[in-house]
């Protein structure tokens, strides 16, 4: 699979083949700097490699080269990881952190947008999940509904915004990668910094009304409408979740915490 690549690119191996679910993942060296060689295998991944090259390398890693479902990126070599940070008494440091490659990537470019999926067909999986389950999934459906039929603000989004996809690029900073290709409102993609499963501290009703002042200064989102996000973001997750069998739990946990505080917005 990558052979065709390295030949074509004249590049060196420099690490063990990476596999997940949707791409085949290569460490190399292109012309002694270190990159990464991408093949995805899931169409979503295709619209994050022509989002990629969109951007062109401002709040992203650069392309530098690719072809057909192969790209070629910058690699990140840098120590630093957003998801340690907020593990250790530095959340608040890790969100704003995100937030300022969220704007890098939300900045109005001159180029028009590439093909990309659009976020009402992203949110396909939450309306029969909460009709099949119905408890908080019912308050995640409506709320998207009424967030996805008067968008504000919209523009490229990642899609998958999360403190393991945004990597120290040591002196290019922190960098996205990995996006999904979505159009849609921007404040979509601020969501999921409250909804990482991958953060035990998510499910702490403290730790979402500790980080949405600090979001919702970043990014300038009113945090009424950030809360919206969460809620129905959250209630996506799990339902996403729920059709690859595993354990939706913490993100309904997140919605149910974020609904909460909405209502205390009332």
């Amino acid at each position: 699979m990558f052979d065709r690549f390295i030949e074509k690119w004249a590049l060196l191996p420099d690490g063990e083949p990476i596999l997940t679910r949707s791409s085949r993942l290569l460490p190399v060296r292109w012309r002694g700097l270190p990159a990464m060689l991408k093949i995805v295998v899931e169409p979503e991944e295709r619209l994050g490699g022509l989002l990629m090259r969109y951007w062109d390398g401002q709040g992203a890693a650069r392309v530098h080269a690719h072809e057909d479902d192969a790209t070629l990126l910058e690699r990140a070599e840098g120590k630093r990881s957003l998801l340690t940070l907020a593990m250790n008494a530095a959340d608040g440091e890790a969100s704003r952190i995100i937030c300022k490659t969220v704007r890098m990537l939300h900045e109005p470019r001159d180029t028009p947008y590439t093909e990309l999926m659009p976020l009402d067909l992203w949110f396909r999986a939450l309306e029969p999940a909460a009709q099949s389950n119905g408890g908080i999934l019912h308050a995640s459906a409506a709320i998207a509904k009424a967030l996805l039929a008067a968008p504000r603000e919209i523009t490229a989004l990642h899609g998958d915004i999360h403190h393991s996809n945004i990597l120290d690029f040591e002196n290019r900073g922190w960098l996205a990668i990995d996006p999904k290709g979505v159009l849609g409102e921007r404040g979509y993609d601020y969501a999921n910094l409250f909804c990482n499963p991958d953060l035990p501290t998510t499910q702490d009703p403290d730790r979402l009304r500790q980080q949405l002042p600090i979001v919702a200064r970043e990014s300038g989102l009113a945090p009424e409408r950030l809360l919206r996000w969460i809620v129905a973001y959250a209630g996506l997750s799990a339902a996403w979740f729920m059709e690859d069998g595993g354990d939706p739990g913490p993100t309904l946990r997140v919605a149910e915490i974020a609904a909460a505080e909405l209502a205390n917005c009332a």
